[in-house]
């Protein structure tokens, strides 16, 4: 089956064809859009398929970040999948719109073809109950609200690369314009820093990660801040750009920190969080056997790989983000999306 996937993430597009048989997946296209609106994203897709040669899809997967509490397992699309989703986008408003409307762009093109939701969540989906409950109120539990995890076909691919060779207590960090580390144990989530949405855990490009509640509740009362001001805030104004005030791309700090005190300190501050995630995570599992770096700033920026290591030495991790102890593996969500997608449609 040639597969169609479609990976819309919080600063970029990304889509691939795939050729899917029982002897893997073999990529026909891949490419990678920054910027633009989800209309550009689909008309850059439509042309590269239009290329001579190209076969088009058979089915069409896409990358769903939050399916909420109802969707925790990988679907076909129909109209019922669809109202949930559409009711899921108040728990990721970041994410979810956009796919809405690449999912509605890729119908209309492809009408013929099975599209499947492909969600972040359901690697998380059977964390045990003392990661996943928010200490809150059962009556607010019981509408949803609980910890997800997300990154969760990043993950995925990490434990299907390793095969053979997949330790027993593994903690990935997804390093990327969003962030999150999670605890793996044989291959399944314990635990992850993210929470109820994508904003949550750790410091991230223009996210703000964990904050005391009670900075929202001051922001709110005394500043009189309302719910979209709130939610920009946390979204797009914070995190190492906001800490900076210079950019929330870390290429972009590493090139002004020698002249911005403040540069720097995004960066000190994005080391000792993921630092700190990943020492929890180590004592979520009791040990660690390796320590993965994925995602843009996992998979390139030695750098910063070699800081966060730096101060894990005592879990046995080598301080130069080296060795067996510590891999460099790069995610692989679209062939995720790919493989899902062609076992849900396959006749």
């Amino acid at each position: 089956m040639n597969i169609l996937a479609l990976n819309s993430g919080s600063s970029s597009f990304k889509f691939g064809l795939y050729r899917v048989d029982s002897h893997g997946v073999e990529a026909l296209l891949s490419d990678t859009v920054d910027g633009g609106t989800p209309e550009d994203a689909i008309a850059r897709v439509a042309a590269a398929l239009a290329q001579p040669g190209m076969p088009r899809p058979d089915a069409v997967g896409h990358r769903i970040v939050h399916g909420g509490p109802a969707l925790r397992q990988h679907a076909v699309i129909d109209a019922a999948v669809l109202a949930q989703l559409e009711a899921a986008a108040a728990f990721a408003p970041l994410h979810m719109p956009t796919a809405l409307t690449i999912i509605r762009d890729a119908q209309q093109r492809y009408p013929r073809r099975p599209q499947v939701a492909c969600f972040d969540t359901c690697f998380h989906a059977g964390m045990p109950e003392v990661a996943g409950r928010l200490p809150i109120p059962r009556h607010l539990h019981a509408q949803g609200l609980q910890r997800y995890g997300f990154h969760g076909l990043s993950l995925e691919s990490i434990v299907r690369q390793l095969g053979a060779d997949l330790p027993q207590r593994m903690v990935i960090a997804h390093l990327g314009n969003g962030a999150s580390v999670t605890a793996v144990r044989a291959g399944r989530s314990i635990d992850t820093s993210m929470g109820l949405t994508p904003t949550g855990g750790l410091i991230m490009g223009t996210r703000s990660g964990d904050l005391d509640p009670g900075v929202l509740l001051y922001l709110l009362r005394e500043q009189g801040l309302d719910a979209p001001a709130l939610q920009n805030l946390v979204d797009h104004a914070s995190g190492l750009l906001g800490i900076s005030g210079i950019s929330g791309d870390m290429r972009e700090l590493h090139a002004a920190e020698a002249a911005h005190a403040e540069a720097r300190l995004a960066i000190e501050m994005y080391v000792m969080a993921v630092r700190k995630q990943v020492a929890a995570m180590v004592a979520v599992l009791g040990g660690i056997d390796r320590l993965v770096f994925t995602g843009g700033i996992g998979e390139n920026d030695a750098a910063v790989r070699a800081e966060i290591c730096r101060g894990l030495a005592w879990a046995g991790l080598d301080a130069q983000a080296r060795g067996p102890s510590v891999q460099v593996l790069a995610s692989q969500e679209d062939e995720e999306i790919a493989r899902h997608t062609a076992a849900l449609v396959a006749p």
